[in-house]
């Protein structure tokens, strides 16, 4: 007879955690604490949302954006559109007027739901957005009053009283679309990564996988990273698969807040950029015993490499595994992940070998195909030493952009991830940079990402940023900027010759610059493009070193 067929529809995932968890709680961060509801209360008004949004005319396929902080009503957007078959279109806040104008138009968005407080990024665009019939309003502590010139504006809260508690989600194909992310453009304008109700179903079973970030219904989980990068980085689906409780920081993002919520809430595993670590990290060591986040036991990085030095701390200190990742927008964005142990194997290393594993990028998650490949598409040998360009496919990776035919991005059904690394004979990918942060001196290439890592272990620098400036003879030559610790003092010439220790010569930077803070994109990570260009607006000569 064979198995039944039943398509791989998010819908049969989305109320699971609320059926076999109903009192576990959404605990959302306020101007003067927390905000709380159960997650049965949450399914409920998903529902409600759902029937408020086929009332307002949104079809199976019709695009709806957020433009909304980490919180509750953002969860009950994913919900309610992924049940209903409409599209959810995250839209990131901390774009320009000029991306967000050209993706609410290129997506043809038709409702949006945004938070009150972000209310005055969007209504510079009040006439510019023709395909929006409506925005609805979340109002959080301390907004109630709002106002705004945006069409239809309505109150979320009004906008689903009285609506059922019941909507029967539709049976549409598993291949239709269920979300809508735009990569920050890096040149040009920004690219639409649509995901499938399939490829989302097949990466939210992935991500509880133990060997993958182990995620269980018994978890308190703080996302921290924005549900509107990546999908949170698909943690939002997983939870409400699992039950899990999930703590959510809103606009909070300071480290002292992001410290006492998880302390508050006891939350078990989180997940954010290196930035937010690092700034976790300063000041936990600032205020020794202040903090109990005793029951963490383990966090996940990504966006771009941790520090092998951070990954160390937050384990030697607090007890707490670091998890690396790879991914990117197009990889939904789960790729590979580093986990202290694993392999079998693994548990014979020291613990010092241990650390050299979770530096890396770390083990292809299971479903995926990746290979690394020179500039004629040959793949390239696993050793460790040699480098290619990283190519990537399978069920949950990107093989076109929304409306938006980018043929240079792909070879076939591979992926080109625009990343270089190499891959080791344990099989790990080891990311050496991004193709465009490399820098090229006289025909070698010094990779950026291992001198930050090595320039940040220094104690007293707090963060580092290595780009290549033009130069007349090498063709480019690493400049380091540095942020230094509060009261730290650390010389030029400490920098460089602790450089000296693990690099040649040849691969030191030219120069060590010391600036206040480094200018991060709209995900979080470190800006080269405004570093480089800030540079050249300077009229910055690198100093004469014949």
């Amino acid at each position: 007879m064979g198995m039944q067929h039943s398509p791989l529809l998010m819908s049969r995932l989305l109320d699971r955690g609320a059926r076999v968890s109903p009192n576990e709680e959404i605990v959302t961060a306020t101007e003067n604490g927390v905000r709380r509801q159960t997650l049965l209360e949450t399914r409920n008004r998903a529902h409600q949302l759902a029937h408020a949004l086929n009332k307002a005319g949104v079809q199976v396929g019709d695009r709806v954006a957020t433009f909304m902080w980490n919180g509750s009503r953002h969860l009950e957007a994913y919900h309610a559109t992924a049940g209903m078959g409409a599209v959810l279109h995250t839209l990131n806040i901390r774009l320009s007027e000029r991306d967000l104008e050209y993706i609410i138009n290129h997506a043809e968005d038709q409702i949006i739901i945004a938070d009150a407080d972000v209310l005055p990024l969007l209504e510079p665009l009040k006439d510019k957005m023709p395909t929006v019939r409506q925005v609805i309003v979340a109002a959080e502590e301390g907004f109630e009053n709002w106002d705004t010139a945006l069409p239809k504006a309505v109150c979320y809260e009004a906008f689903i009283k009285g609506q059922p508690t019941q909507y029967e989600w539709p049976d549409i194909d598993e291949n239709s679309p269920l979300g809508l992310c735009y990569t920050s453009g890096t040149t040009g304008n920004p690219k639409g990564v649509e995901y499938e109700h399939r490829s989302q179903y097949l990466h939210t079973l992935t991500q509880c996988l133990t060997d993958s970030m182990g995620l269980s219904g018994t978890d308190a989980l703080c996302g921290i990273v924005p549900m509107f990068h990546a999908m949170g980085w698909g943690l939002p689906w997983s939870a409400m698969m699992l039950g899990c409780k999930q703590v959510m920081p809103h606009r909070f993002m300071d480290p002292e807040r992001l410290l006492r919520l998880m302390c508050d809430e006891g939350v078990t595993v989180s997940a954010g950029v290196p930035t937010i670590w690092q700034g976790v990290k300063g000041l936990v060591e600032a205020n020794p015993g202040k903090y109990d986040i005793s029951k963490l036991s383990r966090l996940t990085c990504g966006g771009s490499a941790p520090p092998p030095s951070l990954i160390r701390w937050f384990w030697d200190e607090l007890d707490v595994e670091m998890i690396q990742g790879w991914g990117m927008t197009e990889t939904s964005p789960l790729a590979t992940l580093s986990r202290k142990v694993m392999k079998r194997a693994h548990l014979e290393l020291s613990e010092d070998e241990q650390f050299e594993n979770v530096a890396k990028a770390g083990q292809l998650m299971p479903g995926l195909e990746l290979d690394i490949f020179d500039e004629n598409f040959n793949r390239v040998p696993h050793d460790g030493e040699s480098v290619g360009e990283i190519l990537i496919r399978g069920p949950w990776i990107c093989s076109e952009y929304f409306n938006n035919p980018q043929p240079d991005k792909f070879h076939g059904d591979w992926l080109i991830t625009g990343d270089v690394g190499k891959i080791d004979a344990d099989e790990y990918l080891i990311i050496s940079d991004r193709s465009k942060d490399l820098v090229k001196s006289g025909g070698e290439w010094i990779s950026s990402v291992d001198l930050e890592n090595h320039i940040v272990a220094l104690p007293g620098v707090a963060q580092a940023c290595v780009v290549a400036h033009p130069h007349p003879k090498w063709d480019e030559r690493p400049v380091a900027l540095v942020v230094l610790a509060d009261g730290a003092e650390v010389s030029k010439e400490q920098v460089l010759e602790h450089c000296g220790t693990a690099f040649a010569k040849w691969q030191l930077p030219d120069d060590v610059l010391y600036v206040d803070s480094i200018p991060l994109t709209s995900t979080g990570k470190m800006d080269k493009k405004v570093v480089r260009a800030d540079l050249d607006a300077q009229g910055y000569q690198l100093p004469d070193l014949r």
